[in-house]
């Protein structure tokens, strides 16, 4: 088991496969992607090995990120290999849907069994103002095709942002009237190069939380390999919705999630101060003993808290980082 010493219990693995993204959203790479750094991403035997590990320490929640895990030409087999380890029951996927539309059958053929989509606002003119993309619309037909496909959680993430999107819970709410899917509002973090941003931008969700709360939402009991939002049902709504408040109190109370790299670096919380190369320790299945104690051991000195509210953003220069 995979505990740290506030008896934490770790049982969701976030693996982010690319570091590449080709939108451009304000909040995140409003320039666009660097690649003036070549990177290797982990390699299809390397993420067998390290989901293997993580599943007999009793991970059983892995979701594949980015960057834009879509870029990868290998996702399918990629969801099909980690899907096919012993003791992981869920394989997610975030991803901001630019080929979701043609591609959700296969990564569903796969073994893909929860989705998230990026989707900052329903209006096409805002959505592109956001994110440089002109992919809207194709990104509200891949989520009602995967949907079709039996999907069983699909989830759709808004950052929420105070001069574009902050008006539109009307219009999210009538969205998920009849649709069953989940709207997760996210509060703006702060990260290292986006601290003018922030201070413009910064929306703060408990009021929209407490809104829904007073309209007659009822919040739902989390499962031990729930990610970090508050969600709420209601009798008239096919629809959830759902709100990711890291800087309220207790945010990290309740973590059960770690964050590998794209290139094997560990990453105890999103806003650590750095990653922990691990790599040499994937290169052989007979490793696998000793990167199980090498996990183990990193867990003594994770830290009980982000410090976000502090204004400390860590190693942290944007989200495409690590996924998110």
């Amino acid at each position: 088991m995979l505990i740290d010493s506030y008896q934490r219990q770790f049982h969701y693995l976030r693996l982010s496969i690319t570091d590449v993204c080709n939108f451009k959203c304000d909040y995140c790479l409003p320039d666009g992607y660097d690649c003036s750094n070549p990177r290797e991403f982990l390699t299809i035997d390397e993420i067998k090995r390290l989901v293997t590990a993580f599943a007999e320490l009793g991970v059983s929640k892995v979701r594949i990120t980015g960057g834009e895990p879509g870029l990868r030409k290998d996702l399918a087999e990629i969801i099909r290999v980690v899907k096919n380890v012993d003791g992981v029951d869920t394989v997610a996927l975030t991803t901001n849907g630019y080929n979701l539309e043609t591609q959700i059958e296969k990564w569903v053929d796969a073994g893909l069994d929860s989705l998230n989509v990026s989707i900052d606002s329903l209006k096409s003119d805002t959505f592109r103002l956001i994110t440089g993309s002109n992919k809207h619309q194709s990104i509200l037909k891949g989520i009602d095709k995967a949907i079709s496909l039996g999907v069983k959680n699909v989830k759709v993430n808004a950052v929420l942002l105070k001069q574009f999107n902050e008006n539109e819970l009307t219009d999210f709410l009538q969205w998920i009237k009849f649709k069953p899917l989940s709207l997760r509002l996210i509060e703006l973090m702060e990260t290292g190069d986006n601290k003018t941003y922030f201070a413009k931008q910064h929306v703060n969700g408990e009021q929209l939380k407490n809104k829904i709360e007073n309209d007659g939402w009822l919040p739902i009991v989390k499962s031990k390999v729930a990610g970090p939002a508050l969600e709420y049902c209601h009798p008239d709504f096919q629809g959830k919705i759902g709100f990711i408040l890291p800087y309220s109190k207790d945010f990290c109370a309740s973590c059960n999630r770690l964050r590998v790299s794209s290139v094997g670096n560990l990453h105890k919380c999103l806003f650590a101060e750095e990653g922990l190369n691990f790599r040499h320790l994937l290169q052989s299945s007979s490793q696998l003993s000793q990167l199980k104690v090498w996990l183990q051991t990193q867990l003594d000195d994770k830290k009980e808290t982000h410090f976000l509210q502090d204004n400390k953003t860590g190693a942290t220069k944007h989200l495409a980082m690590l996924g998110g």
